[in-house]
């Protein structure tokens, strides 16, 4: 579940490209380009073969052949994905982009696919082993001020200490609102960095979307990481991750509805979740 920076230079630019006119594309002739990361997994990430597969890929090839259109995936780095989408490099973006205000300035969502609890992780046998709530799931809004209550219970275990998150993410945000003033944050590029850094020591914890730790947790060398503190969920990721579109692209955002709304109504979201997650996502 990802948040992208937006700069005020990329706001204006995607407002100019969105006010501009557009002409309606046959999509049915043009395909459709799709960028993912192919870094995040088990929503996409790169085989041994070079290509990109996972919850979303598989998704992808499911919702399209509903829209009967062909669709590419193409490779994008995270940090420049909602910039490269409105700058037409590609049609849409499927990188577990959460659904936000911020982002619904600048781009265009479908309804959501998936929706995703987030949390800590740490390294066993570590001083933030079994923080408060371990095990349970904790609703929060996403406002600080209403969530400081609940964030307190566990806050204090982090005083002094270093908090690892991938760049660009809702997750950064949410610990520059809850812990900046008491632990470093520490921003990596890559998820599996920070996960590196946890297993050796180099930071105390991490945090990350539910998922992506899981399968984390399952790579080789990384057996010694685990859940710690609540799962969150709630409004604070707002409604969940979407297929991120142009704004002058409303024909498209269109069939990616009407495609998501089949996936959930014949449960392959359910099917595709339980295959990659061994949770069910679904929204």
């Amino acid at each position: 579940m990802k948040f992208a920076k937006i700069l005020i230079a990329s706001t204006l630019a995607a407002a100019a490209f969105s006010a501009a006119p557009a002409l309606a594309k046959d999509w049915a002739t043009t395909g459709v380009i799709v960028a993912m990361e192919g870094a995040y997994a088990p929503w996409n990430l790169t085989d041994s073969s070079g290509a990109i597969v996972g919850f979303e890929p598989d998704l992808m090839k499911v919702m399209c052949d509903h829209m009967k259109v062909k669709c590419t995936i193409v490779p994008s780095d995270f940090d420049t994905i909602i910039e490269g989408l409105n700058s037409g490099k590609f049609d849409a973006v499927m990188d577990s982009l959460s659904i936000t205000p911020e982002r619904q300035k600048v781009i265009a969502f479908s309804i959501p696919y998936a929706n995703t609890p987030a949390g800590f992780e740490t390294l066993k046998g570590s001083s933030l082993e079994n923080l408060p709530g371990t095990g349970t799931n904790l609703a929060l809004t996403g406002d600080p001020a209403k969530d400081k209550a609940a964030v307190d219970k566990f806050r204090d275990e982090f005083k002094g200490k270093t908090i690892g998150v991938q760049a660009s993410t809702v997750y950064t945000k949410f610990l520059d609102d809850n812990f900046k003033d008491i632990a470093t944050i520490r921003e990596y590029d890559k998820t599996s960095e920070r996960d590196l850094d946890v297993v050796n020591g180099r930071i105390d914890a991490g945090f990350d979307d539910g998922t992506a730790e899981g399968a984390a947790f399952a790579a080789p060398g990384n057996e010694n990481l685990e859940y710690t503190g609540p799962q969150i969920g709630g409004g604070i990721w707002g409604p969940g991750q979407g297929v991120g579109l142009r704004q002058s692209d409303a024909d498209l955002k269109a069939l990616f509805d009407d495609a998501i709304k089949a996936a959930l109504a014949d449960g392959t979201i359910k099917k595709l979740s339980e295959k990659w997650f061994k949770i069910d996502v679904s929204p």
